[in-house]
């Protein structure tokens, strides 16, 4: 019941552990083996783009959204939407996500998903390559900003999902890494979830072999995670559009 835009891609993203030492390793060898640029077709049909739904929520993101390696119907966006229809709230979700994407390229395409996929609520959910890569936490930072101050203006509302960072990259980075979400979405006052991966990360019978990307039954639980940030997403929609 996937409603809108699918992926398929080019490359990994990674997934964030909790248990981290362990993964880290693996993490930057599969990112080092597999850096080609995503590959993007996009498949909207008339159907998926239907007048009848209240309003419309983007997920923006890397592999962890695409849902790579895993049915696109076990993925979060369309679990998501599954669950909100069931609760009674008319909103179609389009998976974005690009396997592979680091926090520069969803700013590069953000104007893309503004113009073509018009949402109402944006999920946001990056960084992770930026870090597994080593790149500067001020250009993670500099990217977040933009990215919600470009939907902010275009009157759309914004759930930033939180990412962590492995530890032997070093306490300095971990915690620069770690402290930019919460100082982006207080800049900005949107909501915020402090960690994507709550609960599934690190655990072995919620990821798949390669301990990187999470199973159906882990996209079940991020998709019971993320519930209530978007319902808080979606009262400010409505708040804004009423107002």
């Amino acid at each position: 019941m996937v409603r809108g835009l699918r992926k398929v891609v080019v490359g990994h993203a990674y997934r964030q552990p909790s248990h981290l030492c362990m993964v880290l390793c693996i993490l930057l060898v599969w990112v080092g083996c597999n850096a080609d640029p995503p590959v993007i077709e996009k498949t909207l049909g008339p159907e998926k783009r239907s007048p009848t739904f209240e309003a419309t929520i983007v997920a923006v993101g890397d592999s962890l959204t695409a849902g790579l390696g895993v049915d696109e119907e076990l993925a979060y966006p369309a679990r998501l939407e599954r669950k909100l229809q069931a609760a009674g709230y008319n909103y179609q979700v389009i998976n974005a996500g690009v396997s592979g994407e680091t926090s520069s390229g969803a700013r590069s395409r953000i104007e893309w998903v503004l113009s073509s996929l018009n949402p109402d609520i944006v999920i946001l959910e990056t960084g992770a390559n930026d870090g597994l890569r080593g790149i500067d936490p001020k250009l993670l930072e500099t990217n977040l900003d933009q990215i919600c101050a470009v939907l902010k203006e275009n009157r759309v509302q914004v759930l930033l999902a939180g990412m962590q960072m492995l530890p032997n990259l070093g306490p300095e980075y971990t915690q620069a890494f770690f402290s930019i979400f919460a100082r982006v979405a207080e800049k900005h006052q949107v909501v915020f979830m402090p960690f994507f991966l709550k609960d599934v990360a690190g655990e072995t019978d919620l990821n798949q072999p390669d301990r990187i990307h999470p199973t159906d039954q882990g996209y079940a639980r991020i998709t019971d995670n993320i519930f209530p940030y978007v319902l808080e997403a979606i009262k400010r929609h409505r708040q804004t559009k009423d107002g």
